[in-house]
C-alpha cells in the first residue's frame, strides 16, 4: 500500500504564484540568481538566500543562516505573500513541457513506509549532506520542494485525476523556460478517494530527492526519541507521478585532465577492452552499452567487448557502472566519483554545444556521452536493494520550490 496524507499547504496567493515559485536555487548560475533576486522581491529565492546584497554574511549551512531563512519565511507569511489552506487536502499538479505532460499528486508520503522499504531508493546518500538537511528541516520547520516519487499507474487513479482536472485550476501560469504549471486543490471527497486509491499501490520509487527523504526520516527518528514528533513530521512532501510518464536522461562525464595519458595512449588502452569507431561529428550514443568518447574536435564511438559485461547484475550492467569499472577507475584512476576533483557531471538536457565549448577551451580534456537508462532499469536496481553509481540518471520533471510548502511543526 502507499500511505499518502493530505496536508494544509502553505502556498503563494494566486496573483503572485508566478513570481514566488522558483527552480531550486542551486540550479541557477550565479549571475542569473543575482538578477532574479535583484528584480523580483516576491521570489522564494529571497527566503533561501536571506543575506542577498548584505556586506556581512553568516556561514553557509550554519544555525545563524537557517534562522534567517526561518525569519524570511515568516515575513512572507506576515506580508500575505504566502497563505495557508484551512483544511488538509491533496493537490494535483500538472506540468506541461514542449515534449510531454506530467500529471501527479502532491501529498505527504509515509516515513514509516520509507523505513520499511515500501518507498524504494536506488542511490546512497552522503552522511554530511543528510546531516545538513536534517538540521535545516529541524530549524526552519518546513519543506518547500517535493520529493519526486514514481508508481505503477492504475486505471482507478488515472480516472480520478482525469475527472478532477476538468475543473478550473487554482493556479495556471507559464514560466520563461516555456513550461506550463497548473495546480488543483481537491475537494474533501476527492481527497479521500485519491487517498484510498493509493492503498492499492504496492510500492513507490524515489526518482529524485534521496537526501531530502533520508533527512526527513532521520529528523522524525530524532524527534521521536525525544518525544517531540508530530503527525505531520511522520510524512514528507512528495509529488507522485506514474512511472510511464517519467523521462529519464543520462548524466555525461567530463574529465578535466588525462593525467599520465595522452590522447593516443588513452585510445590504445580502450582498444584493449572494446571496439572504437571514429565519428565525423559529436553525437549521443544510439544504443545501450555504446559510449561517445569526445576530445577537442575528435570523436569516437566505443563499445566494450560484450563478454566483459556482467549481465546477471542489475548494477554492473548499466552504462554508468561499466564506464566506472572498465575506464574511469582502471585507466584514469577515478575511483571515487563523489570526491574526485578530476570529474564533473553534465545532465542530458545540456546542449552538446556546451560540452564542445568546454573541450575547445581546455576546461575539460575528455568527455563521455552515455545512453540513458530506462525507468525499468532504475526500478530493478531499487527492487533488488542495490545502488547505482552517483549521477546515473537525470529525471524529469524538475519541480518548483515554494509552490506548495509542507509544515512539519503542526
Amino acid at each position: 500500500m502507499a500511505d499518502i496524507s493530505p496536508f494544509s499547504a502553505i502556498r503563494p496567493v494566486r496573483d503572485k504564484v508566478h513570481l514566488v515559485a522558483t527552480r531550486p536555487y542551486y540550479s541557477y548560475k550565479k549571475n542569473v540568481l543575482e538578477a532574479k533576486l535583484e528584480s523580483n522581491p516576491f521570489t522564494f529565492l529571497h527566503i533561501i538566500n536571506p543575506e542577498f546584497g548584505k556586506t556581512i554574511q553568516t556561514k553557509a549551512n550554519s544555525t545563524e543562516r537557517f534562522e534567517l531563512v526561518k525569519k524570511g519565511y515568516a515575513d512572507f507569511l506576515n506580508d500575505g505573500i504566502l497563505i495557508k489552506d484551512e483544511s488538509p487536502r491533496i493537490y494535483i499538479y500538472r506540468q506541461t513541457t514542449e515534449e510531454r505532460v506530467f500529471t501527479g499528486v502532491i501529498a505527504g508520503s509515509s516515513i514509516e513506509e520509507y523505513n520499511t522499504g515500501k518507498i524504494k531508493k536506488h542511490e546512497e546518500t552522503l552522511s554530511e549532506r543528510e546531516t545538513m538537511f536534517t538540521n535545516y528541516l529541524d530549524l526552519v520547520g518546513f519543506n518547500a520542494e517535493p520529493v519526486l516519487l514514481s508508481y505503477a499507474g492504475t486505471t482507478e487513479i488515472d480516472e480520478l485525476l482525469s475527472s478532477a482536472i476538468l475543473a478550473r485550476p487554482e493556479y495556471e501560469f507559464t514560466t520563461t523556460d516555456r513550461i506550463k504549471h497548473e495546480l488543483w486543490i481537491l475537494s474533501l471527497e476527492d481527497t479521500v478517494a485519491i487517498q484510498k486509491a493509493f492503498l492499492s499501490i504496492e510500492a513507490t520509487y524515489i526518482a529524485d530527492g534521496h537526501h531530502r527523504t533520508a533527512s526527513s526520516a532521520r529528523l522524525y527518528k530524532e524527534r521521536k526519541q525525544k518525544g517531540l514528533e508530530t503527525s505531520k513530521c511522520a510524512y514528507f512532501l512528495s509529488y507522485l507521478v506514474p512511472e510511464k510518464s517519467l523521462k529519464v536522461l543520462e548524466y555525461n562525464r567530463l574529465i578535466k585532465d588525462l593525467k599520465s595519458h595522452t590522447k593516443e595512449t588513452f585510445l590504445s588502452a580502450l582498444k584493449n577492452i572494446g571496439t572504437i569507431t571514429p565519428l565525423k561529428e559529436i553525437r549521443k550514443p544510439i544504443k545501450e552499452h555504446q559510449f561517445t568518447v569526445c576530445f577537442d574536435r575528435d570523436y569516437f564511438s566505443f563499445e566494450l567487448f560484450p563478454h566483459l559485461i556482467d549481465k546477471k547484475n542489475s548494477v554492473n550492467s548499466i552504462d554508468s557502472a561499466i564506464l566506472s569499472d572498465f575506464i574511469l577507475a582502471p585507466i584514469l584512476g577515478i575511483k571515487d566519483l563523489k570526491n574526485n576533483d578530476n570529474i564533473e557531471f553534465s545532465p542530458g538536457n545540456i546542449p552538446l554545444k556546451d560540452i564542445e565549448d568546454k573541450l575547445a577551451s581546455g576546461k575539460c580534456a575528455l568527455a563521455f556521452l552515455l545512453f540513458p537508462l530506462t525507468i525499468e532499469q532504475v526500478n530493478k536496481v531499487a527492487d533488488e536493494g542495490l545502488n547505482m553509481p552517483p549521477k546515473s540518471t537525470w529525471l524529469v520533471p524538475k519541480l518548483r520550490s515554494g509552490l506548495t510548502i509542507y509544515s512539519i511543526d503542526e
